[in-house]
């Protein structure tokens, strides 16, 4: 895994998005706060001729159950919103409205599979360690299924629904599995409220008690971090001593 310790952890991210921007081109895409600066210096550069999201495809994470695509908290809404609408991007996800949810699960397995599989995919991560919404107990070979929001998760996501009464309790999202086979996955963390969670993902045990850091899992993860997310780290000075020391012509 490498870890990046960053100012600009939006821009950092998005350059190694940005490696495999292409025709053709997979992407997984995850929704919050975190992953804003990202789409902002992607849509930058784009702009200013330096990237095109020409023949692009993507991918969201997750889905609230119940809710409909058009409502303007559903992650299609919001993906749409903050970045493919933007970039013209073709964007699928799970259906929150789907009539049978395990065929919808089996639906979207199918969708990126016959897609070629995700080539880089982008992750926020929650307080409590989850990475889409698979939170705490979550198995690590899970795919695609049901599961049921833990109160602080809801309480997190209470501010872009007004209250966390109206925050939805069921979802549909990517399992941890599933994650696993994205070929390369960029994780983007900011602030004092996910040092806890980015360290246990990085530097502790494997487990379930924090689904990220099945990550350590992955032979290609990109880390980055700012300078509050990294406090809890233990290898802070490694992980800059490596960064200013990659050789020559090594991408993200």
């Amino acid at each position: 895994m490498e870890v990046v310790v960053t100012t600009s952890p939006g821009e950092v991210a998005a350059d190694a998005i940005a490696q495999h921007v292409r025709p053709g081109a997979v992407l997984g895409l995850a929704t919050g706060s975190s992953p804003l600066p990202v789409y902002d210096s992607l849509l930058r550069w784009r702009d200013a001729g330096l990237l095109s999201f020409a023949g692009v495809r993507a991918f969201t994470l997750d889905e609230y159950l119940g809710l409909p695509r058009s409502h303007p908290q559903s992650y299609h809404s919001v993906i749409r919103r903050d970045f493919t609408d933007r970039a013209g991007i073709e964007v699928d996800g799970p259906d929150g409205e789907a009539a049978d949810v395990p065929a919808e699960a089996a639906r979207y397995e199918a969708a990126i599979a016959a897609a070629g599989g995700i080539d880089v995919q982008l992750l926020g991560i929650g307080t409590d360690g989850h990475i889409g919404f698979n939170e705490p107990s979550s198995s690590l070979a899970s795919r695609t299924r049901t599961k049921t929001l833990t109160p602080q998760t809801r309480a997190d996501n209470a501010r872009f629904f007004g209250s966390i009464d109206k925050v939805p309790i069921h979802v549909l999202t990517q399992g941890l599995g599933t994650i696993l086979e994205a070929r390369h996955v960029v994780l983007v963390a900011g602030g004092s409220a996910k040092a806890a969670a980015v360290a246990a993902a990085v530097e502790g045990p494997v487990s379930a008690s924090c689904p990220a850091s099945v990550l350590q899992l992955h032979p290609h993860v990109t880390c980055v971090v700012d300078p509050d997310a990294a406090a809890d780290l233990r290898l802070t000075d490694y992980y800059r001593f490596t960064m200013a020391h990659k050789p020559d012509g090594q991408q993200w």
